[in-house]
C-alpha cells in the first residue's frame, strides 16, 4: 500500500464550511482508503491505498466525494508520502541561518503552473517576504507572519492561474511523521 497525504482547501475557517475530521476520516474509510489519520481541523488527512491512481486522480475522487456528502465543493490537493518527504529536504529557507521555522510555509499547488505564468511571478519582489517556486509547491519565508504578507493562497491562485493551499512549516513536519509512522 502507498500512503498519500491529502490536503483541504478552506474547511473550517471562521465558521464557514464545516467539515468534522471524525466525519471526514468516515467518508475517506467508506472510500476503501486505509489507516486514515487526520490531523487538525483545517484538512490534512494521510491515508493508504492499493488503488493504482495518479495524485490528481485521487484528488478529484476525494473532491467528488465531498461535494456528494457536504453539497459543497472542496479542492484537494494530494501528495505520496515520498514527495511530501522532498519537500521537507527541498525547503531552501530551512538551511539558512537565522531563519525561524513558525516564518516558514508551503503553498502546495494542485498542478505545476504555466510557464509563463510561472516567469511572471518569479521576477516579482515583496521583500522581507520571500518565495521559491520548486514544481508544485511554493516555498515561503514571512517574518512578519504569514497574516501580513501579501504572498497568500489567493496571490498564488491568481498569479500562477492553479488552484493552491498553504500550511505551515511544522504542520508540513508533522504530516510527514504521520505518513511515515508504521
Amino acid at each position: 500500500m502507498q500512503t498519500y497525504i491529502s490536503i483541504l482547501r478552506g474547511i473550517n475557517v471562521g465558521g464557514q464550511r464545516k467539515i468534522l475530521m471524525a466525519d471526514i476520516k468516515a467518508l475517506y474509510e467508506s472510500l476503501g482508503l486505509a489507516d486514515v489519520i487526520t490531523y487538525i481541523q483545517s484538512g490534512n488527512v494521510v491515508f493508504a491505498t492499493d488503488i493504482p491512481a495518479s495524485n490528481t486522480d485521487l484528488a478529484r475522487t476525494l473532491e467528488q466525494a465531498i461535494a456528494k456528502q457536504y453539497l459543497f465543493d472542496v479542492p484537494v490537493i494530494v501528495r505520496s508520502s515520498a514527495e511530501i518527504r522532498h519537500i521537507l529536504e527541498a525547503n531552501p529557507f530551512v538551511r539558512r541561518e537565522g531563519i525561524s521555522s513558525e516564518k516558514l510555509h508551503v503553498t502546495f499547488l494542485a498542478e505545476a503552473p504555466p510557464v509563463k505564468e510561472l516567469e511572471k511571478v518569479r521576477a516579482l519582489n515583496y521583500s522581507p517576504d520571500e518565495f521559491v517556486i520548486s514544481g508544485t509547491e511554493v516555498f515561503l519565508y514571512c517574518p512578519g507572519g504569514y497574516g501580513e504578507t501579501k504572498l497568500s493562497n489567493k496571490f498564488f491562485e491568481s498569479k500562477l492561474k492553479v488552484s493552491a493551499t498553504t500550511r505551515n512549516w511544522n504542520t508540513v513536519n508533522k504530516l510527514v511523521e504521520l505518513a511515515t509512522t508504521p
